[in-house]
């Protein structure tokens, strides 16, 4: 069985975990500490990062993009009149706007946002090794790029069906690989951004987000929207 190496809270993690479940895929998770930088994981991934996909018979694929365009080339690859399928839907230019927004979402989003909340109220509370909070300058400036970019999704979701364009894509798992995070620890301010409230109800409510929604962080309980459907 396909193997995914994975932390629950990472989001990267999720992303892929959104990917195999709409894909159909039954896959085994393995679960490793992003901050642990076991002798395993390196041997996976010399990178240390995570995920790492591990086929039945295969070599391991590290990193989230990676991992999705392997995904859809091993899936629905065919083109039509409505251009190709799979995680990076239609024509070339708007596969190209699909890989553009998983960059931001998988990349920049991640450095501006993502990494300092996530390192300050899950990392601080589960590694070993603790190191020093950030100051309240950095984390004043991230949470003014979180709403820069929940500003920029609300944009996104107002003129398009999903985030790309007309079809669901993994630049929607993406983004809401790291959404979902920070929805967890009640660092969104939905009522400010309806656009982008509506499209992550849409796909929050699909079946492939339900593992998801059942994660839970020993010692921080959920926000109360995180699994609210209809929040």
């Amino acid at each position: 069985m396909t193997l995914l190496v994975h932390y629950p809270f990472c989001p990267r993690s999720r992303a892929v975990r959104i990917a195999l479940a709409e894909l159909g895929h039954d896959v085994e998770l393995a679960e490793e500490q992003p901050w642990a930088w076991t002798e395993d994981l390196l041997a996976l991934n010399p990178s240390g990062e995570l995920p790492v996909l591990i086929p039945a018979k295969g070599q391991p694929i590290g990193g989230a993009y990676a991992i999705s365009e392997y995904l859809d080339e091993q899936g629905l690859a065919q083109t039509s009149d409505a251009g190709r399928g799979g995680l990076f839907p239609g024509h070339p230019i708007e596969r190209a706007e699909v890989r553009r927004l998983t960059d931001w979402f998988l990349n920049k989003f991640d450095r501006e946002v993502s990494r300092e909340l996530i390192d300050t109220k899950i990392t601080s509370l589960h590694a070993q090794t603790k190191s020093a909070p950030p100051d309240a300058e950095t984390l004043r400036a991230v949470r003014h790029n979180l709403r820069y970019h929940m500003r920029y999704i609300d944009h996104l979701a107002f003129g398009r069906d999903w985030l790309a364009g007309e079809r669901l894509s993994f630049a929607d798992m993406a983004a809401a690989g790291q959404l979902s995070v920070l929805d967890y620890l009640g660092d969104i301010d939905w009522e400010q951004n309806p656009s982008a409230k509506s499209w992550y109800m849409r796909l929050k409510s699909r079946p492939a987000f339900r593992s998801l929604l059942a994660d839970r962080l020993q010692g921080l309980s959920p926000h109360r929207t995180y699994v609210d459907l209809d929040f």
